[in-house]
């Protein structure tokens, strides 16, 4: 028996229809109605980025044997495949499937120099900049056939090179903001004064190596100011580990551990499996996929891990937040068990929750507002 929708649901569907409910206009669909993540890829030229990114979206992109065969910023949309959407679409006979996305941006590759102008990577970090997280590859596999720009495999150089290369970026963008706060500073204004001590603080950190996504430094980017900046280092990262596992040192694992980041090995060139990828993206970044599901779509959402329900419903559209009433809530699985929500119903498995309720990982909801 198909799911029933609610009438707040209906409602969803036929602005949605109205609008841009197209999955070929997935990602402004996405922008307008919720969340959406969205990675950056770096690294230096030659390590796997954009095969990387071929293997995501499946789009053909340039892809060379020399530096700086990307030179312009790829850009891709890809659908984060979830089981959980495919089993609710097909118990509830879904006449469309919209599955959450990621962005993944792929840029010229950086070498060593790249903030004096070396190469052209550093043109294009500013694409890079709006993103959630950054995904570094690096180089674990040999081979004789590849060139390295370095013209050795030695991916801890490899990774202390791109990172100082970021954080010469955000002392870059450090320096272009200061003179406007020092000048409000010198003037007495206790805001000023506080985001100028902010950007000391931050410029020492930059200048010592250390990289702003780590949990130490979390209180400090709180500043109203330096969030706007956007500073790369400031972003989550994620260590994509091109080889076999033997080619990953444990030097190498344990570095990236110490930083507070975490890392997945793959083999780009054998036709991977890439939503590992994307699951750990979700993990590093603390987000969770809730689902609305009927006769008319099944849909994931992407929202922070510990958002409570009108939080939720605000990912569909901003009014449901606002007027929010209820939800009626279960988990995807004991939908499933239950083969559908009439008989789930019976069976005492729906809950109505308020606006207090925190939801979880897997949630299927029906929101009421008003």
């Amino acid at each position: 028996m198909p799911i029933r929708q609610a009438p707040g649901v209906l409602k969803i569907a036929t602005y949605a229809t109205i609008n841009i409910f197209c999955f070929d206009l997935i990602l402004g669909y996405v922008k307008i109605y919720g969340m959406k993540l969205s990675m950056g890829i770096v690294g230096l030229p030659n390590v796997g980025k954009s095969t990387l990114f071929k293997a995501l979206t499946q789009n053909e992109v340039n892809i060379a044997n020399y530096p700086f065969a990307t030179i312009d910023p790829n850009v891709g949309v890809v659908a984060v495949p979830d089981e959980r959407l495919d089993k609710l679409a097909e118990l509830s006979n879904s006449a469309k499937k919209i599955p959450a996305v990621v962005e993944f941006y792929d840029i010229a590759g950086l070498v060593k120099g790249a903030n004096k102008g070396e190469g052209l990577g550093n043109q294009f970090l500013s694409h890079i900049r709006e993103t959630d997280a950054v995904v570094e590859v690096l180089r674990c596999f040999q081979s004789g056939e590849i060139i390295h720009v370095e013209n050795s495999v030695d991916p801890l150089r490899d990774m202390e090179i791109i990172n100082a290369e970021l954080a010469l970026k955000d002392l870059d963008t450090l320096e272009k903001a200061w003179k406007k706060v020092e000048g409000d500073a010198k003037t007495g204004n206790k805001e000023a004064q506080k985001t100028l001590e902010s950007f000391r603080k931050v410029k020492e950190t930059l200048e010592k190596g250390e990289m702003l996504f780590q949990q130490q430094y979390k209180e400090l980017l709180e500043n109203p100011k330096l969030k706007e900046l956007n500073l790369l280092t400031s972003k989550p990262q994620l260590y994509l580990l091109n080889g076999n596992p033997e080619d990953v040192s444990e030097e190498l694992k344990n570095k990236i551990k110490a930083l507070g980041a975490d890392y997945i090995i793959i083999n780009l060139s054998e036709n991977p499996n890439l939503s590992a990828l994307i699951q750990k993206a979700y993990e590093i970044l603390g987000l969770i996929s809730f689902f609305t599901t009927g006769e008319d779509e099944t849909r994931a959402w992407t929202i922070k891990k510990g958002s409570k329900a009108p939080e939720a419903a605000g990912a569909i559209h901003t009014d449901f937040e606002k007027k929010f009433i209820r939800a009626e809530v279960i988990h995807w699985e004991k939908l499933v068990e239950a083969q559908g929500w009439a008989k789930a119903k019976q069976k005492g498995w729906l809950r109505l929750e308020g606006k207090d309720y925190v939801v979880q990982n897997g949630d299927v909801m029906v929101i009421r507002h008003g």
